[in-house]
């Protein structure tokens, strides 16, 4: 099943309203987005992409899907997209995430879901005292901080107007000009729907949990795509680390970008994802 019109779907599953997209034809690939944006990040990609079935769902708490009033651990977010994929009956799937998106896609696998038959992980997110965007900026630093603080941090997440998310987003690239001002506003707009400041909220409070998804990816047995920009705010031992895990990944190296790769090297990306499914 396809939508042609790339219009938004919605369908219930594990006690969230998903949103989600799915065009083209082919190999099924499952897009994951990062903490904070939604499933417009991977327009470009979409793009690019040919031959394949694509499917991309806002994650719960983010763009137009709903926030259950439950606790935003990885573990969760694990749980959910297992429960999309059920719901959406994919079968023999390639997960492709980047940053909590990409911790998404190895704890599936490492779960050894029966639909996961490969993993392309993009600078995932699961590193950093209290979470690694704060590596971002000083500001970051200061906001990020500042939302974990009781009462204080309810403010802080429901404030964060475009200019001040556009300076934390800036860290996480290396050309600015690829983060646009449209999809700023987008972000904002979908950040103060009812719920989500609370669920972004509890997901930096659950930092700890994204970096114990880490301890289950040696049960990880698919083909695994593990792939790093140069100024992703993970440091090298932390990748090398992450490769000790996983033996016999994949490395690669998505040179000049920053955390957000698929906005600033999407060509790079769907080139990745494409031969990768080939590969399979």
């Amino acid at each position: 099943m396809s939508n042609e019109d790339n219009e938004d779907l919605f369908i219930e599953a594990g006690g969230v309203n998903w949103r989600y997209r799915r065009s083209g034809h082919g190999a099924t690939v499952l897009l994951l987005h990062t903490l904070r944006t939604q499933l417009e990040y991977f327009d470009q990609i979409v793009e690019i992409l040919d031959n394949v079935d694509v499917v991309i769902p806002d994650l719960p708490g983010h763009g137009e899907s709903s926030a259950p009033e439950v606790t935003y651990s990885a573990s969760y977010f694990i749980d959910s997209v297992a429960s999309l994929i059920d719901r959406l009956q994919l079968r023999e799937i390639v997960v492709v995430g980047e940053s909590i998106g990409a911790v998404i896609a190895l704890g599936l696998a490492a779960r050894q879901h029966p639909s996961v038959i490969g993993v392309i992980a993009l600078n995932p997110y699961d590193y950093g005292i209290r979470g690694g965007i704060r590596r971002s900026s000083g500001l970051a630093n200061l906001i990020f901080s500042a939302m974990l603080i009781p009462g204080l941090g309810w403010i802080v997440a429901r404030a964060g107007p475009p200019p001040i998310l556009r300076k934390i987003m800036e860290g996480g690239f290396e050309n600015h000009t690829k983060l646009k001002s449209d999809f700023i506003q987008l972000l904002f707009r979908s950040g103060i729907k009812q719920g989500h400041p609370r669920a972004f909220r509890s997901l930096c409070l659950e930092w700890q949990s994204w970096i114990e998804a880490r301890n289950v990816y040696r049960n990880i047995a698919v083909p695994t795509w593990l792939a790093y920009s140069d100024s992703d705010w993970s440091r090298l031992d932390e990748r090398q680390a992450n490769k000790q895990l996983l033996p016999d990944a994949h490395l690669i190296e998505l040179g000049r970008a920053g955390h957000f790769s698929c906005l600033e090297v999407p060509s790079q990306i769907a080139k990745l994802i494409t031969d990768a499914v080939n590969e399979l």
